[in-house]
């Protein structure tokens, strides 16, 4: 496993390059710049909407029905399309982890 480091001024986390949202680590207003790390590279990018501590803003645009990465392993998947800055929770991010209704349909359809 590679040892993740983050930078004193980094507003969020992104730990892996798969992630394709980050979560932040302080409120943040819309129109603000959050900075991040991926690699040993600092990014920037400005977010959408006002967005609370802990919340996830989406690193990139994202279509509907694609998964959403965060700390390096699917979480869910986009029930619209998210465009790059914008928030990502529960209106536009269906859960996909520990969800026994969805292993049970996919071994039905296996059948």
């Amino acid at each position: 496993m590679i040892e993740q480091t983050f930078k004193l001024e980094d507003s969020c986390i992104v730990m892996t390059s798969r992630d394709n949202v980050a979560t932040l680590l302080h409120d943040v207003k819309a129109g603000e710049s959050i900075s991040f790390t991926i690699e040993g590279n600092t990014h920037n990018l400005v977010v959408k909407q006002e967005v609370k501590f802990g919340h996830k803003v989406a690193l990139q645009s994202i279509n509907k029905g694609e998964q959403i990465i965060k700390y390096g392993e699917p979480i869910g998947k986009a029930t619209q399309f998210i465009d790059m800055g914008e928030h990502v929770h529960v209106q536009n991010l269906e859960g996909t982890r520990g969800r026994g209704d969805l292993k049970a349909e996919k071994e039905v359809n296996s059948q």
